[in-house]
């Protein structure tokens, strides 16, 4: 991913911050027939390996689950707030002859490794509990893996194939225009939240 020096994310935990919160991933992959993709919810465990490990899972009637098992590296792209940025937003627009342009902001994480595959029941539970029990945690009445019975679960279990990813590169982008003095920015702000889409405010944000 090309990074200028302005929008790079260099500090392994603010990127794993970014991987949680944004919590799914596209991970892409070269299969017999050429590159593969498959977007999933993600579970991070930030403290095995150098850089962490993703752990994810594909439906067993997915090519691209044969593709990882065949072994090679992956890569995961987490994909953050993004939208269209107008220069008609910027209050330099009137003070530099009009020479602004529209950009496109946006956050995005990349992470690089070999992939393993993992499977059966004992293997695959802790891996489901976790990402269950992470999405679960603010709902008034969470719903919990064990509230389904047994059977059921193993049965659903065997449809599927665990994807643990070790990564071995990483890197962040954040380009939220910090090259652009700060009333720019404050403008981009108020222009993306004058918008009114939800999207849009979680950019502003940003």
């Amino acid at each position: 991913m090309y990074i200028p020096k302005h929008f790079l994310i260099d500090d392994l935990p603010s990127l794993h911050d970014a991987m949680h919160d944004l919590a799914s991933a596209t991970i892409v992959s070269q299969g017999t027939d050429g590159l593969v993709a498959t977007l999933v919810p993600t579970e991070l465990v930030r403290d095995a390996g150098e850089h962490g490990v993703i752990r994810c899972h594909f439906s067993r009637a997915n090519p691209h689950a044969k593709a990882v098992a065949e072994g090679g590296e992956v890569l995961a792209i987490f994909q953050g707030p993004q939208g269209y940025i107008s220069p008609s937003w910027y209050p330099s627009k009137q003070t530099n002859e009009g020479k602004v342009v529209p950009t496109w902001n946006y956050l995005a994480v990349h992470a690089y490794g070999p992939a393993t595959t993992f499977e059966g029941l004992d293997a695959l539970l802790p891996h489901l509990e976790a990402l269950t029990n992470r999405h679960e945690g603010a709902s008034h009445k969470p719903w919990a893996v064990s509230d389904a019975p047994d059977d059921f679960i193993e049965t659903l279990a065997r449809g599927i194939i665990g994807i643990e990813i070790t990564i071995t590169r990483i890197d962040g982008k954040k380009k939220m225009n910090q090259n652009r003095p700060a009333a720019d920015r404050a403008g981009m702000r108020a222009g993306l939240m004058a918008q009114g889409r939800d999207d849009l405010l979680k950019l502003a944000e940003e």
